[in-house]
């Protein structure tokens, strides 16, 4: 099989399209996105989530078609309106779907950091993840992720994080760095990374990342987010912790350590040698949580 190009470094476009006759403007990252095309005739699938339509054939691939307006609220599409739809062919959390939509209005290039967040009072779980304008119309950002894992709940794994389009151009900013002296732990902590497009650096022990950090920063390329292991020979998580700490050319860097231990004793230290967060166990989804805490505050800090 073909390995799949990454689209760490790829920039990101915003897709626009229509969902319902009162003529909004939704948007989804351009990243997510295989190809577009025109209604095709679906294939019911038995005992389906009630937003999937069906299945269509496109190059030779069997892809499941969900009702977009539905699966976020709205009145969902009807039968005798398809053959006026389109399909969004996209590839997220590992799976191709199609989202059938109304109307498909044009792709621009975005400036995502001036995307507005989603109002907290509009609730938890809702679909929009940040308000964009576009020649005075207002754009909202759908979710994507989210609803997948509400049509399919199997995708609220501990391996494959979920993030909005926002949250990972917010990622893409930073310069990461995954420290782990264990290639089975580095390889999870590089997929969770490669599956939802983030570039990375990587080290195999805490000597060395601690030199490649003090390299970068000399070369005006400092790391932002450190995610480090506690547990290896030579400079442990702890000790690496505390010599970025007490580094000014490295202490803006946000320090993660996680480890395979469950012990509270290893937490509390996490945190008294200079950590900021501190995970007692791999989990995609806490991982790249800590991450965004970390990104958030390091963008802030620049805005201020």
């Amino acid at each position: 099989m073909a390995k799949v190009e990454s689209k760490a470094n790829q920039s990101q476009g915003m897709l626009m399209f229509k969902l319902n006759m009162q003529q909004q403007l939704f948007a989804i990252g351009t990243l997510k996105v295989r190809e577009i095309v025109p209604y095709q005739p679906t294939t019911q699938i038995p005992y389906s989530h009630h937003h999937v339509v069906g299945t269509v054939t496109i190059r030779g691939k069997t892809i499941p078609v969900i009702d977009m307006p539905g699966a976020i609220g709205f009145r969902p599409i009807q039968p005798e309106e398809y053959s006026n739809t389109y399909l969004i062919v996209t590839d997220c959390l590992r799976t191709v779907v199609a989202f059938m939509v109304r109307s498909i209005e044009k792709i621009i290039e975005c400036n995502w950091r001036s995307i507005e967040p989603a109002p907290e009072s509009a609730g938890k779980d809702v679909f929009v993840t940040g308000i964009a304008r576009f020649e005075d119309q207002i754009v909202q950002m759908l979710d994507v992720e989210l609803l997948l894992s509400k049509i399919y709940p199997q995708y609220e794994s501990a391996t494959i994080p979920m993030v909005t389009d926002v949250e990972r151009e917010l990622l893409k900013q930073m310069n990461i760095l995954l420290v782990d002296d264990s290639s089975i732990a580095r390889k999870q902590l590089s997929d969770a990374l490669d599956s939802i497009n983030i570039s990375y650096h990587i080290s195999n022990n805490g000597l060395d990342a601690l030199d490649k950090m003090r390299t970068a920063a000399a070369n005006g390329q400092a790391f932002d987010l450190l995610v480090s292991d506690i547990e290896m020979p030579g400079l442990d998580g702890y000790e690496l912790a505390f010599e970025v700490q007490n580094d000014k050319s490295l202490n803006h860097c946000y320090r993660i350590l996680h480890t395979s231990l469950s012990s509270e004793i290893s937490v509390d230290r996490a945190h008294q040698v200079g950590a900021h967060d501190a995970l007692e166990k791999f989990n995609a989804g806490e991982l790249v949580k800590s991450m965004l805490k970390g990104a958030k505050s390091i963008n802030d800090q620049l805005v201020a």
